[in-house]
């Protein structure tokens, strides 16, 4: 079997449902095509502007795990930019999919102000919000944009999914990504946006809910089969991390 290396930015805590179940997601996906995951967790406080680079060189794709707070936001920032900008498939599931939105917002679209009001309670600029209504371990339907890389990769128009989350990408901040790289490319019943892409990156999609959560009940997921697909094609290309 061949080796794909996996990097999980996030600060690991074995408490943390999620970081039980990527392991086994990323197990499962890949030997489903005969093939091997090397996963290696990389703590926050590891990466910064001038370091995300070299910590993740020679990593086939990043996933950036949920359980955020991060000890350092910089450094989760640092880890999507260089994912984002190097062309190395990503996957952000809840905590990950929030941080994708403010790497785009302040690095992108020049919206330095950008910030998540769970840690910053007073930014001028909250892209990370409070939800309405805290989603602990409640599942919800998804509806995907019709065009969307995810309803291809989920073969489907829409899902039911399961979240962890008390905070989200704030609806009312949507249009300021219009005519830009990064679409919303899934909403809840309510409106709320659920999942984000960029079209022209290899592989790149933020999840507000946890796909991850199918490896428990030993189920392969077809994002997650999707990710791993595009990680395996940056190897046989040689593309260099």
């Amino acid at each position: 079997m061949t080796d794909i290396r996996f990097a999980l930015v996030g600060d690991y805590k074995e408490a943390a449902t999620a970081h039980q179940a990527i392991p086994v997601a990323l197990q499962i996906a890949t030997e489903a095509v005969g093939l091997d995951a090397e996963i290696e967790w990389i703590h926050t406080s590891r990466l910064a502007s001038d370091t995300a680079e070299t910590v993740l060189a020679g990593f086939d794709a990043i996933w950036c795990v949920p359980a955020s707070p991060y000890a350092s936001m910089d450094g989760a920032l640092a880890a999507i930019r260089h994912a984002r900008e190097a062309e190395i498939p990503f996957l952000g599931t809840c905590g990950g999919y929030q941080h994708a939105v403010l790497e785009f917002a302040r690095n992108v679209l020049g919206l330095h102000e950008a910030d998540n009001a769970e840690v910053n309670p007073d930014a001028s600029l909250p892209l990370v919000a409070p939800l309405t209504c805290a989603l602990i371990d409640q599942a919800g339907d998804i509806s995907f944009a019709p065009d969307s890389l995810i309803a291809k990769h989920y073969g489907a128009d829409h899902a039911n999914e399961t979240y962890r989350c008390s905070y989200g990408f704030a609806r009312q901040y949507v249009p300021l990504f219009a005519g830009s790289d990064l679409h919303v490319s899934a909403w809840d019943d309510d409106g709320d946006p659920r999942a984000i892409e960029i079209r022209r990156h290899p592989f790149f999609i933020g999840t507000a809910f946890q796909p991850e959560r199918s490896a428990l009940k030993g189920v392969q997921h077809n994002l997650i089969s999707a990710f791993v697909r595009a990680a395996h094609n940056r190897k046989l290309n040689g593309v260099p991390s």
